[in-house]
Parts: C-alpha cells; structure tokens; sequence
C-alpha cells in the first residue's frame, strides 16, 4: 500500500466535512459542534497519512536518485563534489552520500512558500531576531548531507554559519511544504536528518489538508507540539512572538 493517501483520501475527508455541513440543520449541530467534527476529521486523515508513510518509504518517494550525473559512486556523494556540478536548473540533495534530484514545486507548494516568508520575514528579519532563507539554499549538515528546505530560520547569533556558497550547520528552524511525492522523504529521511543535525524546530506544512505540524527536539528526538489549522497560532519555542493564524498561510 502507497504510505501517500493522496489524492483519494483527500477527496474523501472533504465529501465527509461538506456533508456535515449540510446535515447542520437536521442533525442540530450548532457551529462550535461543526468545528470539531471538521477538526476532528482532517487530523484523523493527516495522523493516517503519517502512519502509512511510515510504513512504506521506497514506494511513495518521487525523489529520483540522480544516477545519470558523473561523478562518486551512489552513497559517496560529498559536498566537494556536488559544488563542482554545472546549474541545470534542478534540485538536488545528498542525504547519507546518494545524489538526489527533488521533483518541482507546485503552484499550491510556492503560494504556501510566499505567505510563510512574508510572515516569518516581519516576526524574524524585521524584529532583528534573525534571518528566513528559502530554496534553493544549501545547507550542509554534513559532508554527505546537503539539503535545500523550503523555507528556514537562523537567529542573529548564528548567521557565522552563513558562506557565500552555502548554509555549514543547523538552522535553528526549518520548514518543509509537503507534496504526495515528498512527504515520505520529509516525514523520515529529513526528519532523521535534522533531529541528528540538531535543528531545534521543524514544521511540516500539508498544502492539501491546510495544516502545519510543530515538531520540538527534545534531546535527541522530536515530539510533536500537535497539528495545528484554521485560526491556530503555532505554539513556537523559537519564534514566540508569532501570532499569525495558520489558515493565513493558504490564502
């Protein structure tokens, strides 16, 4: 079984909310009881999403390892030798030596990526708190390690991490926008990745359900603030001061 539920479970959580809808007035649930029932059900399909994607990587991963392109073998890859390639125009990644190329965004993908560095730009750059990147940005966690996140966060006293050819180190947050074909990869590659980087705080967005996981390291490991939408505000230990809305990332 594919551990992505999308596009057929998607279409499924929003027929069951939209009926709900139209039962209000028979069923004599008010507002409030439409809230959670809707609530309840969108996270209920995002916690399945993330159970199944645990379950099996390899099938749902659209992240093609970029065997055609000379260079190491598969599984050597450093960052020495991915700085010496020519720019094609894709994006790739190193994670544990293999050469990966990332599928390209899409339009949901990008309109979530602009509202989230609109945003965190005001609460980050503009309070002297720090500095938000996006991709394509390389960070080397380490030599067999490149990522690019979607959008990240380096607070004032660590833009020393900063070259002019890369991010060397953690950021202190990252966030990936999650599409059918990286969300495995996001969900268990970078997720290991960047809790063993060190990276205090990591957000995975879903465009498709409209939700934003918090995840918080906590010694070696993450633990999920909860899953947050509509007119949440993200519980950030970095970034307290945040009062934006979650449902105002997907206008």
């Amino acid at each position: 079984m594919s551990s992505v539920i999308y596009p057929d479970s998607l279409r499924l959580a929003r027929h069951t909310t939209l009926l709900i809808k139209n039962l209000k007035m028979s069923l004599l649930i008010d507002e409030y009881g439409i809230l959670i029932l809707t609530r309840s059900i969108i996270i209920w399909f995002v916690l399945h999403e993330r159970q199944e994607t645990m379950t099996t990587f390899e099938s749902s991963s659209v992240l093609t390892p970029a065997d055609w392109i000379s260079g190491p073998r598969q599984g050597q890859w450093t960052y020495a030798e991915y700085a010496t390639l020519p720019d094609d125009g894709q994006r790739y990644e190193i994670m544990d030596g293999v050469l990966l190329m990332a599928p390209s965004p899409t339009p949901s993908h990008q309109t979530v990526v602009k509202w989230l560095t609109f945003y965190l730009t005001q609460c980050v750059d503009l309070a002297g708190l720090g500095t938000v990147f996006t991709a394509p940005l390389d960070i080397e966690l380490a030599p067999n390690r490149v990522v690019q996140p979607d959008v990240f966060v380096l607070r004032s006293e660590n833009l020393g991490m900063v070259t002019p050819n890369r991010v060397v180190g953690a950021p202190d947050l990252v966030i990936e926008v999650t599409s059918p074909g990286t969300a495995a990869y996001d969900r268990l590659k970078k997720l290991d990745a960047y809790a063993q980087a060190g990276i205090s705080e990591y957000w995975i967005i879903s465009p498709e359900m409209h939700t934003i996981e918090v995840l918080a390291l906590y010694t070696d490991r993450y633990h999920s603030h909860g899953i947050f939408m509509d007119h949440d505000t993200l519980p950030s230990q970095l970034l307290p001061t945040l009062s934006v809305t979650v449902g105002q990332f997907f206008v």
